[in-house]
């Protein structure tokens, strides 16, 4: 049904007007479903009845009956406004921000026998505070290795007896004797220079320690100090100094994909990295208002603020410096913007991770007659291939592809083709071979066939596998897996029938494909860089202004094909280059898309 199937919509839609504010969906029992802000009423809350919808937002629209609005006098009120109201009714359909707990610092007592102590806040006297830890065990980690090194009192409240760690030399035993503060302050510099990211000192020591026992053939001794070297390497991997200036920053970095969205949030404290936050979303409509808001929540909950937040879109700067109470800036160049590529491949990481690790406690071999009730296949799936193709630009074409036996990967019975046909460029033709020489293959040596062909393609794919089945003269079903205007893939099509069966993106079916699809993407994509890397080839980002080297291999590892490439949008590719050189790689890649197209509305009509 349509909004003009409800009066009170209808109406109060014609009556909306062109001013900030913050809106409030309602379902039939006028129960709060979804808060937002806009900075126009009218043109935001009308979108949503006059656009067609997917996913989250298409459930949420079916639900809607009635709204309620509140006007502000700017885009700040309306965004502190939506962020108070969704704390007050906790609508279904909003992100919820629900982990509100405190980040552990490492406490290191000033006075009175110095020690060390996790603190949930860095409010307390008398202590030098580092952090604040994302990781809780990375902060128990660090304590533990110090007092190893270093015989601080271990003990909050001093016995009357030495305990074990007096014995074991990892305590001056200030419950037997008097410490001269003296004794001390070399000690609490060095843990200070440590913590704050400086380790040179510590290494020194431990190194001098293991060569003189080594000296004096005391191995075992020696052995104890290789230990505490190796834990110092291993616990500070990543505590190393990114920004001189020592300032405490936060870096935002986000990717799209399938509908979803991951914002990582990278935590420099005195300029260390010491962890990340991931949040995983379906995406509405608006990339900004998502990350005005999942920033303004995160900062809400969080206690600890940077004294500058670097985000990767400068719409968003001028309402979150409004609104929070520290800098927020978006840089254009140097280090700063370096670090954003650093942001986003965490994000594109942890949302491909969140696809390969979502659902997997479903029942796959229920969803694999689920996927034989789609297709309607005489029997079960459970031996299905899936085929790609990769290259960059026609360099180094080639194909694969991967088995999964009853929903599990089987890696030995993945295949590579070196793609020979006169055209690289042509993916369909590079179809055509890879499908041609797998056929023929399977026929000759008499082997089994599987149950299932999926092509990592629409109609087009689908028809050159129909093509080579019969030139072959092989019976195997074929699917593919095409993807909608936004290149998200939400449609299965039944090559055999033409019937195209939409894949709704929060079903355990989608993901289970969706798994399957990475798995052929991850196969195909490291094989053909395999071959890349050993030639000397022509990238999709030479020649482009702004993209030296050190940015060209940070995009290739990224972004590494023009298949990579698909749907991604210049806000997210900003991220890594500046918007001139983002520009001219999206003019490249949708060139190439128009002639990939051209292509495949040739072979369609042959």
């Amino acid at each position: 049904m349509s909004y003009l199937d409800y009066p009170i919509l209808k109406q109060k839609i014609s009556l909306l007007p062109d001013v900030p504010g913050s809106y409030q969906m309602k379902d039939e029992n006028g129960t709060i479903i979804y808060v937002g802000k806009a900075k126009s009423l009218v043109k935001r809350v009308k979108q949503y009845f006059t656009r067609p919808q997917v996913g989250k937002v298409a459930r949420m629209v079916a639900e809607i009956r009635d709204f309620d609005i509140i006007e502000t006098n700017s885009e700040k009120e309306a965004l502190l406004l939506e962020i108070s109201l969704i704390h007050k009714y906790y609508p279904k359909y909003n992100i919820m921000l629900m982990d509100d707990r405190m980040y552990p610092y490492i406490a290191l007592k000033k006075k009175d026998d110095p020690y060390l102590k996790i603190a949930r806040s860095d409010k307390e006297k008398g202590y030098y505070y580092f952090g604040p830890f994302p990781n809780s065990s990375d902060a128990f980690k660090m304590i533990d290795l110090l007092n190893k090194i270093y015989p601080l009192r271990k003990c909050k409240t001093i016995p009357n007896k030495p305990c074990l760690y007096y014995h074991l030399g990892q305590c001056l035993a200030p419950c037997i004797r008097k410490v001269e503060p003296e004794e001390y302050k070399q000690m609490v510099s060095d843990i200070t220079k440590f913590l704050n990211g400086d380790t040179e000192s510590v290494t020194s020591q431990l190194k001098k320690k293991m060569k003189e026992y080594a000296d004096k053939m005391e191995f075992e001794r020696a052995a104890e100090y290789k230990k505490l070297l190796d834990a110092v390497k291993v616990t500070t991997s990543s505590q190393k100094i990114i920004f001189p200036d020592h300032v405490n920053r936060d870096i935002v970095g986000y990717s799209i994909r399938e509908g979803y969205i991951c914002v990582v949030f990278l935590l420099y404290r005195k300029g260390v990295l010491l962890g990340k936050n991931t949040y995983v979303e379906e995406l509405e409509d608006d990339i900004n208002d998502f990350l005005e808001d999942i920033i303004v929540q995160f900062y809400e909950k969080h206690t600890d603020h940077p004294k500058e937040l670097i985000v990767p879109t400068k719409d968003i700067t001028e309402v979150l410096t409004d609104s929070l109470d520290f800098n927020v800036i978006s840089p254009t160049r140097g280090k700063k913007r370096d670090l954003m590529a650093m942001a986003l491949e965490n994000s594109k990481q942890m949302l491909d991770q969140h696809f390969q690790t979502a659902r997997l406690t479903d029942n796959v071999l229920k969803l694999l007659e689920e996927l034989q009730h789609k297709l309607g296949l005489t029997k079960t799936p459970l031996d299905i291939e899936l085929y790609d193709n990769s290259h960059t630009q026609g360099y180094e074409p080639v194909g694969a592809m991967v088995k999964y036996i009853n929903g599990e990967k089987a890696p030995q019975q993945y295949r590579k083709y070196k793609i020979t046909q006169p055209n690289p460029q042509d993916d369909l033709a590079s179809m055509r071979e890879v499908l041609t020489r797998r056929f023929t293959r399977l026929k000759e040596e008499n082997a089994k066939m599987p149950d299932l062909i999926i092509l990592d393609g629409g109609y087009t794919q689908c028809q050159i596998g129909l093509e080579v089945k019969e030139e072959t003269g092989v019976d195997i079903p074929l699917a593919g897996l095409q993807k909608n205007d936004k290149h998200e893939t939400d449609t299965l099509i039944n090559a055999d029938t033409g019937e195209e069966i939409p894949l709704e993106r929060n079903s355990p079916l989608f993901f289970l494909l969706m798994r399957m699809q990475d798995e052929i993407h991850r196969y195909a994509i490291t094989y053909h860089r395999g071959k890349r890397a050993k030639a000397v080839f022509k990238t999709i980002y030479d020649d482009i202004k702004g993209i030296g080297d050190k940015r060209k291999q940070k995009l290739l590892d990224i972004y590494p094909t023009m298949e990579s490439l698909e749907g991604i949008k210049m806000e997210e590719l900003s991220q890594l280059v500046p918007e001139e050189a983002a520009q001219e790689i999206l003019f490249k890649r949708d060139q190439y898309l128009e002639e990939k197209a051209k292509i495949e509305a040739k072979s369609h009509k042959r």
